[in-house]
């Protein structure tokens, strides 16, 4: 089986909203593809840069307040290298206790 030129050069992320994410973007999950820089793995940020592309302005409101999970660990730096087949979680602050 080939994989296409566009696929062969990005990585896919699968990525899971939560509450007023999920909201926001319409759906629970997508599968989101992104290109690393030349020379450099594809990051965090570039994983929600292209969320955001895809969703606008009412995605953009919550991810500001959001936290973000990578394989089920927190992300503290934006610019962590997102491997091939990994998920991100993209959660908004939780109310209650």
């Amino acid at each position: 089986m080939t994989i296409p030129a566009e696929q062969a050069e990005t990585v896919a992320v699968r990525v899971r909203y939560f509450a007023g994410a999920r909201a926001a973007a319409g759906v629970a999950e997508e599968t989101v593809r992104v290109a690393p820089g030349p020379g450099c793995p594809a990051t965090a940020a570039d994983v929600i840069q292209a969320v955001l592309e895809r969703h606008g302005e009412a995605l953009a409101k919550v991810v500001a307040a959001c936290s973000f999970l990578l394989d089920g660990v927190a992300v503290r730096d934006r610019g962590v290298a997102v491997p091939d087949g990994s998920a991100l979680d993209v959660l908004p602050p939780f109310a209650g206790g």
